[in-house]
Order: C-alpha cells, then structure tokens, then sequence
C-alpha cells in the first residue's frame, strides 16, 4: 500500500529517508551483528550514536559550552513537574497560559509552590498570544514559564516575553528544530521529539549548567534531578536508546536538508499554501489571530459539525489521515511538521478546493 500523508499532531510523520535507512539497519547496524534495540547502552557503539546525536543538535542549535544537552524520558508532561522540583527557590514563578499543555504546567506547578498566572488567551479559546511586554513579574519569581507553540490551538510566539530578567523556560514540544532559535535567550528549552524528531519516548532538554544544582525541592525523585542526568551523560539509566538513534538520524536529516534556516522557509512556504487558501475559502475557516499563526499546527473549521465530520472521514479515504481536531476543540486540524513534504500540502489543499465545490 502507498504511504499516506500523515497530519497527525504526534506521533507524527518522519522522513522517508530516516525510516529506510532504520530498516536497513534494523538487523544489523554498522557491522556490530547486532540492531540498535538490542544493543547496551553502555557499550562502545552505542556511545557513538548518542554522543553524535548530541553533537549533531548542537551544531544545528548553535547551543553554547554552558549548556548541558539531556536525552530524558517520561515525556513532557513528566517535565511539567520537573521544572518546580529543580528550579523552584523561592516557591514562586510566573505562568502565561496560552493553551491545554500551559495549562497542565500551571496545575502541575501549583503542587511545588505559587504558580502566578501573569497573561492568558483563554478569553478568546487560546486563539491568539497575549501582549507580553510589560507583565506583572515579581523579584521573588523564580522563573517564567511559556509554551512556545501550541500544538492544540495553532498559535506561536513570534516575539519571547520580556521576562525582566527572570529565567525563561519554554516548551517547545511541537515547534522544535523547526526554525533557528537563540538558544541563550532561555534558561531552559525543552520538548517532547514525537513531532517533529523521533519516535515517543523521548524529551530532549537543554538547560543552562548554572541551573543545574543539588538544591532542589525536597522529595524530588533522584531520576528526576536535573544534577542526576547531567553528572551522567543522561546514561544514569538505561535511556530510549532506539529513539534517541532515530533522533540522530534525524538531525543527520536536517542539516542535509540544509540546517535551521532552509527548514524555516520550507515550513513557511508549505503554511502559506494552506493559510492562503483558508483566507480566500467560503467554507473553510482558520481559527488563530493571522500575527499569531503557528508554522506547524494548522486549525480549522466549516463551522457545521456534520460537514466537519463528512470531510475528515473523506479525505481519510483519499489518503489524508489523522486530520480531526483535539477532543477538547473539534474541527480539523493539520499538523505539517518538517518532515510533511510540499507536495502533501499542496494535494490536501487541492483536495479541499474539491470537497468545498462539491459540498457548497
């Protein structure tokens, strides 16, 4: 059967190349006699293969010397409690809501301290970014917390908050290496790779060293103290080893396709074929503020239920799957990660010119 064109938020699409070259290697990788799934963790190839995927990212991220890169599992959502065991002080931070997982980060925060909610977009249902240029920090926070690019709702920032000199945390689960980012501007930058990098299981962490402490909340899990991962090459446990591999090969994908910039406008080429066309439709209509546009996660609606419902289930027959908006929103949505081709894009959008006439 011909491979369908997935838009599915995550797990998501992974490119053809890295999914091949895996199954070459799937028996054998290198000449070890062995895969990579049964391999040690602690043996001599396997080294080579996460220190390289390592290695990789930094050259794509430019990530400076003070900055320890950690290959961690237990998914963002474990990571949501990780930042207010390692980095809560003084018990108190500052949270800008802007959708369902900063939510979840605020609920989980609240259990080590005072979570401060300093802006939020759930008067409009999360479908823009609010103004963060002069919000009401305070000197005892310890940190200010966003989630970067909301895979649920189709919003991103396109300008950081000004965090008055507070440390700036960000998830970027669903926006990750898809454009270049300064990595300097963060104290901590972290996401889960099932969208844009690899397989589920994985969270890729990159924090600032002098945040890395044994001063940490009380009670804090040694699996989950930053200290314990760094001071062990993310190595303190058996790791993902298979997933972190598929991620190297995928860096390895990245700066083939030419790095972080040639991504950008690969991504903001393949958005704009299908904004320009939700923008000119009289059936088919984005739900996010234009400024706010997220380059990955693409929302939508006919505003009718059943029409919603008679089009996913038709394009799913014409080889366009997973294209059902999240539970708590409804709708359609397409998740065009960089591993989507141009072509994907273009076909959907042709697909939906011919439901809208057939459907008027």
């Amino acid at each position: 059967m011909a491979r369908v064109y997935n838009f599915s938020a995550g797990p998501a699409v992974l490119p053809e190349e890295v999914l091949k070259e895996a199954a070459d290697e799937m028996m054998d990788y290198k000449g070890s006699g062995q895969s990579v799934m049964e391999m040690s963790h602690r043996s001599k190839v396997y080294d080579e293969i996460i220190k390289e995927a390592e290695k990789d990212l930094r050259d794509l991220l430019e990530i400076p010397d003070n900055y320890k890169v950690l290959f961690l599992q237990g998914g963002a959502s474990q990571f949501f409690a990780e930042v207010p065991m390692n980095l809560m002080k003084n018990k108190k931070a500052g949270y800008i809501i802007t959708g369902q997982w900063a939510k979840k980060a605020f609920a989980e925060a609240k259990i080590y301290g005072e979570a401060v909610e300093l802006a939020s977009s759930a008067d409009k249902t999360f479908t823009y970014i609010p103004d963060c240029s002069d919000l009401a920090i305070t000197d005892d926070m310890d940190y200010v917390y966003i989630c970067e690019n909301n895979t649920i709702y189709g919003t991103k920032y396109k300008t950081l908050p000004n965090t008055k000199g507070k440390i700036l945390v960000s998830d970027v689960s669903s926006c990750f290496l898809s454009e270049p980012m300064d990595v300097t501007k963060y104290g901590v930058v972290y996401g889960g790779v099932q969208k844009n990098i690899g397989p589920a299981g994985v969270v890729i962490a990159i924090i600032r060293e002098d945040l890395i402490t044994d001063d940490v909340l009380p009670g804090t899990p040694t699996m989950l103290k930053w200290k314990t991962q760094s001071d062990n090459d993310s190595l303190y446990n058996t790791p993902p080893c298979y997933n972190i591999y598929i991620c190297g090969k995928v860096f390895k994908w990245i700066k083939k396709m030419g790095g972080l910039k040639a991504m950008k406008e690969h991504n903001e080429k393949k958005a704009k074929i299908l904004y320009d066309f939700l923008d000119e439709s009289k059936m088919f209509k984005g739900t996010v503020r234009k400024e706010d546009r997220s380059l990955m996660n693409v929302p939508f609606i006919t505003g009718d239920d059943d029409l919603n419902a008679k089009f996913i289930s038709e394009a799913s027959k014409a080889g366009f799957v997973n294209l059902k908006g999240h539970r708590t929103v409804g709708g359609m949505r397409a998740s065009i990660y960089n591993a989507m081709p141009i072509e994907g894009v273009e076909k959907l959008v042709e697909f939906m010119r011919k439901f809208e006439k057939e459907n008027a």
